[in-house]
C-alpha cells in the first residue's frame, strides 16, 4: 500500500519539476501585492496535487496543468478583488513579475496586457505562448470560435492601449 502512495507522489513531484517554468510563467501574470508569488505558487501546487488521482490522459499535462492554473490563479484573483480592502490601481499596473534586463518595449507589453480582464489575459497569455486556439479553447473551457473572438477583441484593445 506504502509503494502505491510513493509512486503517486513521485510522479508528481516529477510533472511539478518538469512544468515549473510553465506554472511559474502563469503565476507571473496574476501576481499583486495582494496575491503575491509565493501564495499564487502554492495554491496552483495544491490544485494540482488534488486534481491528480483524478488526472485521465484526455489531454496533455501540458493543457492540464494550464487549466488548473489558470483557474486557480483567476478565482484567487477574483476573491482578492472583493475583498473589502481594495487593491490600489497603482499596485494592479505593477502586477507582473518581469524578469530583469527586459526590453522597455516588452515592459510596455505586460504593462498593457495586465489591463486586460482576466480571461483575457489568459488567453494572450497562451496566445504568447504559441497555444493553437483548440489548445486555448481546450484549457480555457472556451469554444475555438469564442477564443478567436476574445482573442480578436483583446489584440483590438491592446493596440488601442498602445495609441494612448
Amino acid at each position: 500500500m506504502m509503494g502505491h502512495t510513493d509512486d503517486i507522489k513521485e510522479a508528481f513531484l516529477q510533472m511539478v519539476q518538469e512544468n515549473e517554468r510553465l506554472i511559474y510563467k502563469v503565476c507571473s501574470f496574476y501576481v499583486s501585492e495582494e496575491y503575491p508569488m509565493a501564495d499564487l505558487y502554492q495554491d496552483v501546487i495544491c490544485n494540482l496535487w488534488t486534481g491528480f488521482p483524478k488526472f485521465r490522459s484526455e489531454s496533455s499535462f501540458s493543457t492540464w496543468i494550464y487549466r488548473i492554473a489558470l483557474n486557480t490563479c483567476i478565482s484567487g484573483l477574483r476573491k482578492v478583488m472583493k475583498k473589502p480592502e481594495s487593491i490600489p490601481v497603482s499596485a494592479l499596473q505593477e502586477v507582473l513579475v518581469e524578469p530583469e534586463n527586459i526590453s522597455e518595449q516588452l515592459k510596455e507589453m505586460y504593462r498593457l496586457i495586465h489591463q486586460l480582464k482576466t480571461m483575457e489575459r489568459a488567453i494572450v497569455l497562451l496566445y504568447l505562448e504559441e497555444k493553437s486556439y483548440q489548445e486555448i479553447a481546450d484549457i480555457t473551457g472556451l469554444t475555438v470560435s469564442n477564443v478567436a473572438t476574445k482573442l480578436k477583441r483583446s489584440k483590438q484593445k491592446l493596440r488601442e492601449m498602445s495609441n494612448r
